[in-house]
């Protein structure tokens, strides 16, 4: 089991690098002080926004790390966010806004999928850019993503580097030319839409729910409101061995349960309230039916029960003796808290109130986190903070009860359970669909044009692919539009250059292909007279060939379930009594032009029609290509629509 989980959580880990310019960095033989001094600010100026801030995992963190491999000195973090993702775009707010109010550094950040930025931007990537040569290429520089480009091959620029430049390199580039690897707008754009909103988003990713628990864990999370995210992963992760602390629980009693206010991230409640358990007998928690107002209260509390008794029964029995860690001892502390006076953190409180202890207290911890963190030996574990915070902080029981009077009200936790039409619209802005005005189902139906669906196929079709694969096409807005004169004058050099000089087709690379619309208009264009006499022969023997075929294919059952245009030209259908008429009539019929836009349409329609709408091919294809059908009103069977 513990193989597994630690396979699981590799995967969900992100770094993060600050550099410092070289041209700002007035001593280089003191590296470690000046990035030393750096830390202390940063997370002294962003202390507001990280002290409450409840982290899935590992909280941002950051330490100094000194030059290796060609590597200078560096700031640098790791964070393990685990299933909640926003942790992770959270910390990339934070990096943009560090470099913004640091201009002097220059920040990078990858996770265990490499360059995600791309990633989420990818429907906006140059072509160049892939994940061969993307090494080292993108940074955040005065709060703008940048992406160093590769030098075209027909130019040469000197401060470029043909292969993928060193992290020195990179400095001095961006260092040196910070207008030309600003990375378009529209990679800046897909970047900032999925981490607008904060910091006040973050206020908007938490969930207060009632829980009815001991009294014990409520005076822990007043203390340490983080801890819950420990509780719900040990809990959410547990296993047999476990539970066996559970059977009979010795630090967090069922008798001592108060109903109190836990804050949660969106993720842990969800991982809290949708898991099914069945508390042990022995344990002493009881439910009540389901049906009881207070039930979600109840089983949320005995949920939490069992991660802070999970977390306890891992703690040695004497860890007080072997760790101790006062955090006002630390040189740092008494600067740190200046600072976060003259930072406005306590907001005017007065000391001593229990709104300023309470955010003191917070401070304390999030400095013990994030700037004083002890070696690993010596720091404590969720566990046995909470025995110490059981330990050294007296409450009484009735007076929390008597708080019960006065919770804050609860959530609303619908978000849960989303429609299809919420959960449609949560994917549209995750993919950066622009919102429109919301219409009606009747109205969106009559105004349905259904030429989308011929245009975007015909466009697919005709797209030139390579050996990577078919392009699909991108919307007029999306379309990149340049212009290069050299490959221009190159084409008409290999297309319409002497005729003693063979073009080789390996003398086209991969860019030339690409640009041109078919391999059949270089070769028509430099046959010689004789053979371009006999391709044109060829060809019309061919079309006399296709041309037998159809007349034999149009009386099969594969020739009549095409729809040709005479079938839908109101002008055709006359009656005559005549045998020969309708006979002459029928062959007129058969050999009419197959109506291709109306079969594309009537197939691609039956079979979105036949998926119920669930997912399959017709459907994957056309949103694929930007297309949204309607849904289907019209319950009667029908083999083909009706044409619009």
């Amino acid at each position: 089991m513990e193989e597994n989980l630690m396979l699981a959580t590799v995967e969900d880990t992100v770094e993060y690098h600050l550099f410092l310019i070289p041209d700002k960095s007035k001593d280089p033989e003191k590296p470690r002080e000046i990035l030393e001094k750096y830390i202390e600010k940063i997370m002294t100026q962003f202390a507001p926004m990280l002290a409450p801030y409840i982290w899935q995992n590992q909280p941002f963190n950051l330490k100094y790390k000194p030059g290796k491999g060609g590597v200078p000195a560096h700031i640098y973090g790791m964070t393990k966010f685990g299933d909640n993702i926003e942790d992770e775009w959270f910390i990339v707010y934070l990096i943009k806004q560090i470099t913004k109010e640091f201009p002097e550094l220059v920040a990078r950040i990858e996770d265990n999928d490499g360059e995600f930025l791309l990633i989420e931007a990818a429907d906006f990537l140059p072509k160049w850019l892939d994940p061969d040569n993307s090494a080292n290429r993108v940074f955040f520089h005065h709060g703008e993503l940048c992406i160093i480009p590769v030098p075209r091959k027909s130019e040469t620029v000197s401060w470029l580097p043909a292969i993928p430049p060193t992290i020195p390199q990179a400095l001095n580039i961006i260092s040196a030319h910070p207008e030309k690897v600003l990375a378009s707008e529209s990679i800046r754009a897909a970047i900032n839409r999925r981490i607008r909103g904060y910091p006040e988003k973050i206020q908007a990713l938490l969930h207060r729910a009632h829980c009815f628990l001991p009294a014990g864990i409520a005076v822990v999370l007043k203390q340490r409101p983080r801890l819950v995210a420990a509780a719900v992963q040990a809990f959410y992760l547990r296993d047999p061995v476990d539970l066996r602390a559970c059977r009979v629980f010795k630090t967090f009693l069922p008798e001592t349960r108060i109903m109190t206010s836990v804050t949660f991230t969106k993720c842990l409640y969800a991982q809290l309230a949708q898991q099914r358990f069945v508390p042990d007998r022995r344990s002493g928690y009881r439910l009540p039916p389901p049906s009881h107002p207070q039930y979600r209260a109840h089983e949320l509390g005995m949920k939490l029960a069992h991660g802070f008794e999970i977390l306890c029964s891992k703690c040695s029995p004497h860890f007080l003796e072997t760790k101790k860690s006062c955090v006002t001892t630390s040189p740092l502390w008494t600067s740190f808290l200046e600072s976060l006076k003259k930072n406005d953190y306590f907001k005017e409180l007065i000391e001593g109130s229990s709104q300023y202890q309470e955010r003191l207290e917070m401070a304390k911890n999030y400095f013990q986190l994030s700037i004083n963190r002890p070696e690993s030996s010596l720091a404590m574990s969720p566990g046995e903070e909470i025995l110490t915070i059981l330990q050294t902080v007296p409450f009484d029981i009735e007076e929390l009860k008597k708080e019960e009077a006065t919770l804050p009200p609860e959530d609303d936790d619908q978000w849960l359970e989303l429609s299809p039409d919420q959960l449609d619209q949560l994917l549209q802005e995750a993919a950066g669909t622009k919102e429109s005005q919301p219409i009606s189902k009747k109205e969106e139906e009559q105004n349905y044009d259904l030429t989308q669906v011929t245009d975007s196929m015909k466009a697919f079709i005709s797209k030139v692919s390579t050996h990577k694969g078919a392009e699909l096409p991108r919307e007029p807005s999306e379309a990149p539009i340049t212009f290069d004169t050299d490959t221009f004058l190159n084409y008409f050099d290999k297309i319409l250059g002497p005729k003693t000089q063979e073009s080789d087709p390996d003398d086209l690379d991969e860019e030339d292909f690409e640009d041109l619309d078919s391999d059949d208009d270089l070769d028509l264009e430099t046959q010689e007279p004789d053979e371009e006499a006999s391709l044109k022969g060829t060809l019309d023997s061919l079309k006399t060939y296709m041309a037998q075929m159809d007349q034999e294919l149009a009386h099969t059952s594969i020739g009549q379930s095409f729809t040709t245009r005479k079938q839908v030209d109101p002008s055709s259908e006359t009656t005559s009594n005549n045998s020969d008429e309708e006979n002459s009539g029928a062959r007129d019929s058969a050999m009419a032009p197959v109506d291709v836009d109306l079969n594309l349409v009537s197939n691609i329609l039956e079979s979105y029609s036949s998926q119920a709408g669930l997912a399959g091919p017709a459907s994957n294809l056309l949103q694929s290509m930007g297309v949204q059908l309607p849904d289907n009103s019209d319950h009667r069977t029908s083999s083909k629509p009706v044409r619009g």
